[in-house]
């Protein structure tokens, strides 16, 4: 048994081998799996340090870099208050003047009587006037009586002209007889030539007869052409001694009067007069207006509104109106015209808006707070007034481009609320800008961000 388990000097060489060979693969194996993860480890490491590398450089030159705070820009809201400043004017308001030339015999309203249309204000005792009305009367009488005389004498040519067209007929007649008479040899030729002549004497008569008649017919258009002349001075003349009663043309409140008793009024023409102890007028100033009346139950308040806002005002767009003098009211107004065209000098439009004033709170001449409600489908951009920069280019805005430059945008403002403004062209809303640009920040300067708020 021993002799069979003993192993055989060839088997023992060959184990050696082998173990031999073990030995040697696993410090192959050992040595490439070092190899392997060095490999993954050079492979891991060193782009980090590259990028460690870049990215210290990075901030080495950031740290270099001047910081500038930047801000978007922000859209305004769609619905804004629009408070602008107005005057407020009478609806109607006029002058009235004399168109009767006299003495002022008494006047019976004064300064801020309210009045109502057709009232009674002054009256003027014009005899002038009153003659003028008496002489046309006996004028029209005058032409009345022609007219009557004229028909009658008409009357009495177609009368005449009727008779001698009869004579003319027997005439005629008798005439013809003669005629045949004389051919039969009855009656000599001198007594048909006698019917002849009185034939011919008839129809003279008729004629002028009928240029009587006609001259009458002229004679009656023209008198009753002076009929209607007369009746018309007539008319005018009642018309002007009317106007010896001054009355209110309509419903309001008088603001001035410039006439006393006595004054001396001339239609058409300046007139010395002594106005009211309240008025500001002089006394030595020629003046023609009697009174002035405006009408206090609607009011009209003329407003400016911006250009750039011109297009968001409607017609029929109501406003809040208030006036210092009285905190407590808000009057409610309508634009009812506006004047279609930008005034080249202040460039706004000028706009006018009605308000009722039953109880006569407003008062002309006022000066109102408008507040307009404006609704704007494409709202403008708003910044802060710092971050603008205005220089000989213009209003400009300094933008931090994608490549961190410095770049100068121009723009337009629009409203200025005090420490904001509108932007209403020039930016897309995608900026990024400076909050507060410096001489320092040049166009093209490469700036490092630190904040961006919205």
């Amino acid at each position: 048994m021993d002799s069979q388990h003993r192993p055989s000097p060839d088997s023992e060489e060959q184990t050696t081998s082998r173990k031999q060979k073990r030995g040697i693969g696993g410090i192959g194996w050992a040595v490439i799996g070092a190899v392997f993860f060095a490999s993954l480890l050079a492979i891991g490491i060193l782009p980090r340090l590259t990028q460690r590398s870049e990215l210290q450089a990075a901030v080495k030159e950031a740290s270099t870099l001047p910081t500038v705070n930047v801000i978007t820009p922000r859209r305004a809201n769609a619905s804004t208050k629009l408070e602008l400043t107005g005057s407020v004017i009478a609806l109607n308001q006029t002058t009235i003047y004399a168109r009767s030339t006299g003495y002022l015999r008494r006047w019976y309203a004064d300064i801020g009587d309210r009045v109502r249309a057709g009232q009674l204000l002054a009256e003027i005792d014009s005899p002038d006037t009153d003659q003028q009305v008496l002489q046309a009367n006996a004028e029209l009488v005058q032409a009345q009586a022609n007219v009557s005389q004229t028909r009658a004498n008409l009357a009495k040519g177609i009368s005449d002209l009727k008779q001698a067209r009869a004579n003319l007929l027997i005439a005629r007649q008798s005439w013809e007889r003669w005629q045949i008479l004389v051919k039969k040899g009855a009656v000599a030729q001198q007594d048909a030539d006698t019917k002849y002549a009185t034939y011919q004497a008839n129809l003279a008569s008729v004629e002028a007869a009928q240029n009587t008649v006609n001259a009458d017919s002229a004679n009656i258009k023209a008198a009753q052409a002076n009929v209607y002349a007369s009746q018309a001075n007539l008319q005018r003349n009642n018309v002007l001694q009317s106007y010896k009663k001054v009355t209110a043309p309509f419903s309001g409140v008088i603001t001035a009067r410039n006439v006393n008793t006595g004054v001396l009024i001339s239609a058409g023409s300046s007139n010395t007069s002594t106005t009211s102890s309240i008025s500001t007028t002089n006394t030595n100033t020629s003046n023609t207006s009697l009174y002035t009346i405006a009408a206090y139950d609607k009011l009209n308040v003329n407003v400016n509104v911006p250009q750039s806002l011109s297009q968001s005002l409607q017609t029929g767009q109501t406003a809040q109106i208030t006036v210092r003098e009285l905190p407590q009211r808000v009057f409610t107004g309508k634009v009812v015209r506006t004047s279609n065209a930008i005034d080249p000098n202040t460039r706004t439009l000028l706009a006018q808006l009605e308000v009722h004033n039953s109880d006569a709170t407003l008062r002309p001449g006022m000066y109102a707070n408008v507040r307009f409600a404006i609704n704007r489908n494409n709202p403008p951009f708003v910044l802060p007034d710092s971050a603008l920069v205005v220089n000989a280019g213009g209003t400009q805005v300094a933008t931090v481009t994608k490549d961190e430059r410095v770049h100068y945008q121009k723009v337009a403002v629009g409203r200025d609320y005090g420490t904001e403004v509108e932007i209403t062209s020039g930016l897309t809303g995608n900026e990024s800008l400076i909050a507060t640009p410096t001489v320092d920040d040049t166009e093209g300067l490469h700036v490092q961000r630190v904040a961006q708020t919205k």
